[in-house]
């Protein structure tokens, strides 16, 4: 049987991996945050600067499910890069026969060829 480490591991590392993209996008914000609230405006806000904040890690998070859709599954691959974006090199070896005008049957319609396969989609909801 298959251990639950090696099935959750490709989803943790293609969330890793957004992750750390999002926070390199989020990260080069120089904003300061105002925190807090008072009636009469005495007491000073607290400062955070957003790229330590809780509201960085949180935008950064919103998202990511859907960038997880933008991979495909490489079934040519064996190793941790079977998940990767960009289309597989079976899939664009199918697509130049079609374009050549060579009839490809593969059991489901030509327009989901491209769209996110199960395995995919299961990864997102791991």
């Amino acid at each position: 049987p298959v251990s639950r480490c090696k099935l959750l591991f490709p989803a943790c590392k293609v969330l890793s991996i957004e992750l750390e993209s999002r926070l390199e996008e989020t990260g080069k914000s120089r904003d300061v945050l105002e925190l807090g609230y008072s009636f009469d405006d005495v007491k000073p806000k607290k400062k955070t600067k957003y790229k330590k904040s809780e509201l960085r890690l949180v935008e950064s998070l919103d998202g990511i499910c859907e960038r997880i859709l933008e991979y495909n599954i490489h079934k040519e691959r064996q190793d941790s890069t079977r998940f990767a974006k960009g289309m597989s090199q079976t899939f664009q070896t199918l697509h130049g026969l079609v374009d050549k005008g060579v009839k490809v049957e593969l059991g489901i319609p030509y327009e989901l060829w491209d769209k996110p396969s199960v395995e995919v989609t299961n990864l997102k909801t791991q």
